[in-house]
């Protein structure tokens, strides 16, 4: 269903940017007073130059409009913005507003899905809007209208996918992954044309029998290993390559029928952008049997290490370690805890694999595991201030018990190997840290009340400020050089998505989505007083 507002101020608004086309080259100079990927930049480094906004003047940022989205109960979009529109989604829906009034200017429904996932989010290149479906097609929007112009298919849910992740659009192509590892599938990602949508190449996340890889698997669970591709990753314009994440081994937490460290699951790939050849691979956790996946946004970064500039990787992994990569090999580099809640290995060793501690696996009767199953860190944002050089990672601090059983796997029908129960939520917190990436050292944190509800990531901005959101439904504001909170608002539900900020005719804006909503915030600006004229004389 496509439903277009025709009013007389859309259609002009309309007008105004329908001859503007989103370039290549403009996805590499944002974010600027635009929004235009997932995580603001190819780096992922959510990182905006704007710098309006600042420690000064924050406390005067107001509300400026929420947008209700129609039978939402569970967003978790993050905002593009392009010229004065914003584009959000939802399961099988996109919408566009008005960026600055949050005014519906269109909306499109892909008919006939009845799967509902959550959506992380669109792509724009061109004059298109791109965003994958529930059930696994990627549909391509006119931007301006929300008319569709093809849709094409990538995976089918009768095998155990759904699609969730927010694509990528980079030169003349779109890159695309897929959910359900917890289910068993055979995890893949695919390139597709941004122009036709035809596929253009699809790496497989899970070997084949007898092909590389293959060896580290029983011979029960290939090729339905799960290493699902639910996130974008990041792309290194240097080298042309992908930085991407991969999902948990299937079944999760029993492992008896996939002896071996389980090939690629839990992994980054650095992928060749043009053919999707797999360059180099490093895996955080082998033979995972705690359900840790690799999916957190791989930070790209050039940093001085033993005395020369290395072009880096730094990833916050689900694991509790803080892992540096040469981002051209995937060479392991420093791997340091970032929280204190870790038990289940000691560290990791010279090439990067962990240290296992004894009787820490899953078991029938249960084991107490830090972190816990949902992660120190997850799918949730980070960003990166180059004013300060530091990483704001949102962490979590808690444990779960961890229990096992075995099961003949079949795949698609979702076992997982029992899973985890997590002691009482009082004994989990998250906390927003700030993290030197030379050194691994924790700068300042920030924790966070309540119960571990929200799942907000980070926003960095150039007026030194991080927003984020926290356990108690409000967006907040700290200071990015100190952690001091400097503001907040309360939306009235859980944050489950991260904040973007953009700038139309020079006002800066911060955006959010909640659960059901979209909240823009700006400056406050008096309302203007308006001259009193004397009443004309009428004569007869």
């Amino acid at each position: 269903m496509i439903r277009v507002l025709i009013t007389f101020s859309a259609a002009l608004m309309l007008v105004l940017p329908s001859s503007a086309q989103v370039t290549y080259e403009d996805i590499l100079a944002a974010p600027n007073e635009n929004w235009l990927t997932f995580m603001g930049d190819y780096r992922s480094n959510r990182h905006s130059p704007l710098d309006q906004i600042k420690a000064d003047n924050v406390s005067n940022v107001v509300a400026k409009w929420p947008y209700h989205v129609p039978g939402a109960s569970s967003l978790s979009s993050f905002p593009i913005v392009y010229d004065g529109l914003m584009y959000v989604t939802n399961a099988n829906s996109v919408y566009a507003l008005d960026a600055t009034t949050g005014r519906l200017v269109w909306d499109y429904e892909q008919p006939d899905v009845e799967m509902q996932r959550k959506n992380r989010g669109a792509a724009i290149l061109g004059d298109r809007v791109y965003f994958v479906t529930s059930d696994c097609h990627l549909v391509a929007l006119n931007r301006v209208t929300g008319a569709a112009i093809w849709d094409q298919p990538y995976a089918d849910p009768a095998d155990g996918y759904h699609c969730t992740v927010a694509p990528v659009a980079i030169k003349d192509r779109l890159i695309v992954g897929v959910s359900g590892g917890d289910s068993g599938i055979r995890g893949f990602l695919a390139a597709h044309s941004a122009d036709s949508g035809k596929q253009l190449w699809k790496l497989w996340t899970i070997p084949g029998p007898g092909e590389p890889g293959s060896e580290t698997w029983g011979p029960k669970t290939l090729p339905y290993g799960g290493a699902g591709t639910w996130m974008p990753g990041s792309y290194d314009v240097e080298t042309n390559l992908l930085i991407w994440p991969t999902g948990n081994p299937w079944p999760d937490f029993y492992a008896g029928d996939r002896p071996g460290d389980n090939l690629y699951t839990d992994s980054l790939l650095g992928v060749d952008l043009d053919t999707g050849e797999m360059k180099w691979n490093f895996q955080f956790t082998p033979h995972d049997v705690w359900d840790w996946d690799g999916q957190e946004p791989p930070l790209l970064l050039d940093v001085e290490v033993d005395g020369r500039l290395r072009k880096v990787v730094m990833q916050a992994n689900r694991n509790g370690f803080y892992y540096m990569l040469d981002r051209t090999t995937g060479e392991f580099l420093r791997a340091t805890p970032f929280v204190d809640k870790l038990n289940w290995a000691t560290g990791v060793d010279k090439t990067g694999r962990p240290i296992l501690v004894d009787g820490k696996a899953p078991s029938p009767q249960g084991s107490y595991v830090c972190p816990t199953v949902w992660g120190a860190a997850n799918w949730m944002s980070d960003s990166y201030d180059p004013a300060t050089g530091w990483h704001y990672v949102m962490t979590m601090e808690a444990c779960d018990v961890m229990k096992s059983s075995s099961q003949e796997p079949v795949p698609a029908i979702g076992f997982a190997g029992t899973g985890g129960e997590r002691p009482s939520r009082n004994e989990g917190h998250f906390v927003l840290r700030a993290i030197d990436p030379k050194t691994g050292k924790r700068m300042w944190e920030y924790p966070l009340s309540g119960e571990t509800n929200s799942w907000a990531g980070t926003l960095s901005t150039a007026g030194r400020i991080i927003f984020s959101a926290d356990d108690d439904d409000h967006l907040i504001a700290v200071d990015s050089r100190t952690g001091k909170h400097l503001w907040h608002y309360n939306v009235g539900e859980t944050v489950n998505a991260s904040p973007i900020t953009y700038s139309v005719n020079g006002k800066p804006y911060v955006a959010v989505v909640s659960q059901t909503a979209v909240f823009a915030f700006g400056l406050f600006e008096p309302v203007q007083s308006i001259p009193i004229v004397d009443e004309p004389t009428f004569r007869r």
